[in-house]
């Protein structure tokens, strides 16, 4: 599975079986439709522009989270707060973790690079739940999609992939009800499902939901992608499974759920559940590695990682003291505000009122920057941690693995 925080699809996908649950027959990926606006990228491999999370609702055919579907998550600020605010087969997950049925969440990352803020959302969410509600969580990790995309050795994403997996094992999920896959290791259990999902997709909807591929690999990868949505249900049968990814990975989850309506696979369409994009520190927009200002990353020294936000963050602040007494500041625009909003900070009280004390020009730029940067530095050390207190890699990833039955169980998983 790709990068959760990486980017999806503005087109719409001409495959023609219908699925029953997308407006006048439509499958999931014919659901995307168009772009319409030309200054917004939002494809699987860039984002560009101010993205109206509205409008990509009604381009994707995903629907907002009602206030009660809110409510039967365990609470969590990203939740609560909106920042995952849409879904797919929403439900039928609720619905099976309140009855202590079988479930699942599958979220994933693609090793190009070092993990920052952004990628690490969903990991932690994904933990939450599995926490509160016992689900089995599965990371894929993409080091073949990564190695055709980018201009980088296999060696060099194989290291990338190995200090991502240090990260992902400092989140803490119980390794009884979870397995990191890697394609590349992996491809004994993931190869063989993915040739018979490829005999399900045609190259018109490889096209249309994600442009012309580059390099016939990539023309390949949504098999591989669909693959790691199945997972769960190839190894512990039809089940309901949640997709956590920021809305630019929606692609992914709807042509899978049109190759999971397939006679040929025993398994429920996937669900997702769908985010907006952590900000870069240079204003709107998600957080990225390649962005003119820098990132943080979870390695980061804590202390380099406030200099960061002092320096860098985007003000929604006025240009001087006095006028912003006056007038007050734009939480909505400020990032050292929006990156507490987010999930920095888990009081809800103490974020509102931090919001109205900078309407109000009370609370000035400076100041809510030396909060975001003091709970940053919080949150960092505890990461860093879980993260250094970690053995040999093998040894710990060890538990996390599929084990020997489970990999002659995905190999003849599909017929």
């Amino acid at each position: 599975m790709t990068d959760a925080n990486d980017a999806a699809s503005t087109a719409s996908a001409t495959d023609a079986n219908a699925s029953a649950d997308s407006p006048n027959g439509a499958t999931d990926t014919e659901a995307s439709g168009a772009d319409d606006d030309d200054d917004v990228t939002v494809t699987p491999y860039a984002v560009e522009g101010d993205v109206d999370y509205g409008k990509l609702l009604e381009r994707f055919g995903a629907d907002r989270l009602t206030d009660e579907q809110v409510e039967r998550f365990p609470d969590h600020p990203l939740l609560r707060r909106g920042i995952y605010y849409a879904g797919r087969d929403v439900d039928p997950f609720l619905d099976a973790a309140a009855a202590g049925e079988t479930h699942s969440i599958v979220t994933g990352r693609g090793p190009s690079g070092p993990m920052h803020l952004g990628h690490v959302m969903p990991f932690y969410l994904a933990k939450r739940l599995q926490d509160e509600t016992g689900a089995h969580v599965f990371v894929p990790l993409s080091d073949d999609e990564k190695y055709l995309l980018k201009e980088q050795s296999s060696e060099e994403i194989r290291e990338h992939a190995r200090d991502n997996l240090r990260d992902l094992l400092a989140v803490g999920f119980d390794p009884e009800r979870t397995r990191f896959v890697i394609d590349g290791p992996d491809a004994d259990a993931v190869y063989p499902t993915a040739t018979r999902v490829a005999k399900r997709i045609t190259p018109a909807t490889v096209e249309a939901t994600y442009g012309e591929p580059p390099n016939v690999g990539l023309s390949f990868y949504p098999a591989v992608q669909a693959t790691h949505l199945l997972l769960p249900q190839l190894l512990h049968g039809p089940h309901p499974t949640l997709v956590p990814v920021a809305v630019d990975q929606d692609p992914h989850v709807r042509v899978c759920r049109d190759v999971a309506d397939r006679e040929a696979f025993d398994v429920r369409k996937p669900g997702a559940l769908l985010g907006k994009f952590l900000p870069s520190l240079e204003g709107p927009g998600k957080m990225s590695s390649s962005a003119d200002a820098p990132g943080i990353e979870l390695t980061d020294d804590p202390e380099d990682a406030r200099e960061k936000i002092m320096q860098y963050a985007y003000s929604g602040g006025r240009v001087d003291v006095e006028e912003h007494r006056e007038h007050g500041g734009d939480p909505e625009v400020d990032v050292a505000y929006q990156l507490l909003y987010y999930f920095l900070e888990p009081d809800d009280e103490r974020v509102e009122r931090l919001a109205r004390e900078y309407r109000e020009g009370e609370l000035l730029s400076g100041e809510l920057k030396q909060l975001a940067a003091d709970r940053l530095a919080e949150f960092l050390r505890d990461h860093q941690r879980r993260r250094d207190a970690l053995g040999p890699l093998a040894e710990e990833l060890a538990p996390y693995r599929l084990t020997d039955e489970e990999r002659r169980q995905l190999r003849s998983a599909v017929v």
